[in-house]
């Protein structure tokens, strides 16, 4: 049957539009905010509001009062989504839970059971007006249902926890990447981890204090204000002035008090952090519009806050683009080096920076045949990886990492590291010295610079 009413005609395109967009259906889909938007509209329209009540009705109170047991007396699908939507932090009122329920529905491809339970509760149907409600239109109902059930079986993988900003949109912070031509572009939401660190360097002050108390509902987050100079953050470049943390180590920050974010990093001190960052501006110029309001009133309060650039990410090489220096390339995404491991000794009980030039000369002179490898430094550890073979190497946090150096030598492209090393006997464990050599003096210099810094910001507590 033909869509009898113009809501439920956009709703076909744009259920044909994300088909087109493939056959996973994710947050960064560009047409899935215009689908669940459309979806509230048709929930919405005809559903009137109660007389002298000062609550006002939304759809999600529809499904609130719907019957949470199934035939067999047990909790419903329904009443499962019901449960966590409402205990989720991070929404504060019905149009965020409906939301959330919404998105629910559509991971769970269940929205169809949803409605199709309100169409069999009366009391609740009642909620909507005959003459001007889908739901209650018989020329309507059929193909809305209709709509409903392709959209069951569509395969919709999205990150339901990525919710903070349902309360005031349906444009969500996304932080999958795609591609763009031969560029790589990264959107507003990216997860940022941390070893343990003296200091994070991070200075973070809570709108509510700033603010006017009659804008705290969107206030009630933490912005990030101020980077300390050589700072982990700063390094990392991970952040900048004007983000939000939205999380720590899956702590909600949403609707924060005063203070909340020092107590929830106090309790971790020593531990590895992640923090969910939702950014201002993407790598690729854009802004987040959902957070524009809340960045002018966050300038009016703090004039000299600088928000700067969005934090800079490498050169991404394209799919036919040859990387920038012929000891780089792009792996799994990421630009890693490739060198050649020359080996490891046994350097005994002490790992500090003056045995060095000792512990190299022990590597070389067990003349091991060198292997050619990867090189990934990530944020919180490295990774070496045979090329041949694609064969892990080792892998250290920094924290394990007591000293990193150049080889004295003329041409300076031989670096090595000490870390503890563990044999599998009945011996006390030492040291060992693990070398390897670049293809030019700078990327070592570079190496050993980026090796250095990562373990000058990860020194345990005790």
């Amino acid at each position: 049957m033909a869509p009898k009413d113009a809501l439920l005609g956009t709703l076909k395109v744009c259920i044909m539009n994300l088909q087109s967009d493939g056959n996973v259906v994710t947050d960064s889909s560009a047409h899935l905010p215009s689908c669940c938007e459309l979806l509230e509209f048709i929930l919405r329209k005809g559903l009137q509001q109660p007389v002298l009540s000062l609550v006002h009705r939304d759809y999600w109170h529809c499904f609130e009062l719907l019957p949470q047991y199934d035939s067999c007396g047990s909790f419903s699908a329904l009443a499962l989504a019901l449960d966590q939507s409402r205990g989720c932090k991070k929404l504060l009122g019905p149009q965020g839970r409906g939301r959330y329920l919404l998105r629910l529905a559509l991971s769970r491809r269940g929205l169809g059971r949803f409605v199709t339970h309100l169409l069999h509760t009366p009391r609740v149907l009642e909620w909507y007006s005959s003459s001007c409600s889908i739901l209650r239109n018989e020329e309507s109902v059929e193909p809305f249902m209709s709509l409903l059930l392709v959209l069951s079986q569509m395969d919709f993988q999205l990150e339901i926890e990525n919710c903070s900003f349902l309360d005031e949109s349906w444009l969500l912070p996304v932080r999958k990447q795609y591609h763009d031509g031969f560029y790589c572009r990264v959107t507003v939401c990216e997860i940022y981890e941390t070893v343990p660190c003296r200091e994070l360097g991070m200075v973070l002050r809570y709108s509510s204090v700033f603010l006017a108390p009659s804008l705290r509902y969107l206030r009630g987050r933490v912005f990030v204000l101020e980077l300390l100079p050589g700072s982990q953050a700063q390094v990392d470049r991970a952040l900048c002035p004007g983000d939000i943390i939205d999380e720590i180590n899956g702590v909600s920050l949403r609707n924060s008090k005063n203070g909340q974010a020092g107590v929830v990093l106090s309790r971790l001190k020593g531990l590895p952090l992640s923090l969910r960052v939702l950014r201002w501006r993407a790598r690729d110029g854009s802004s987040y519009r959902p957070l524009i309001k809340l960045l002018r009133e966050l300038r009016t309060e703090n004039p000299t806050l600088d928000l700067g650039l969005a934090p800079s990410a490498p050169p991404q090489a394209g799919p036919h683009r040859p990387p920038a220096s012929s000891t780089l390339c792009l792996r799994d995404g990421r630009i890693v080096y490739v060198l050649q491991y020359l080996g490891k000794a046994n350097i005994g009980m002490c790992g500090g920076k003056e045995v060095l030039q000792q512990a190299i000369p022990q590597v070389l002179q067990r003349n091991l045949p060198s292997k050619e490898v990867y090189l990934d430094l990530k944020e919180t550890h490295l990774i070496c990886t045979e090329k041949s073979s694609n064969t892990e190497l080792f892998q250290h946090h920094y924290p394990e990492i007591s000293c990193v150096g150049r080889f004295g030598k003329p041409d300076y492209t031989i670096f090595a590291f000490c870390v503890a090393d563990s044999p599998e006997t009945h011996l006390a464990p030492g040291f060992c010295c693990v070398a390897l050599r670049t293809n030019l003096p700078a990327e070592c210099e570079e190496l050993v610079c980026r090796i250095a810094t990562g373990f000058k910001h990860t020194e345990w507590f005790v």
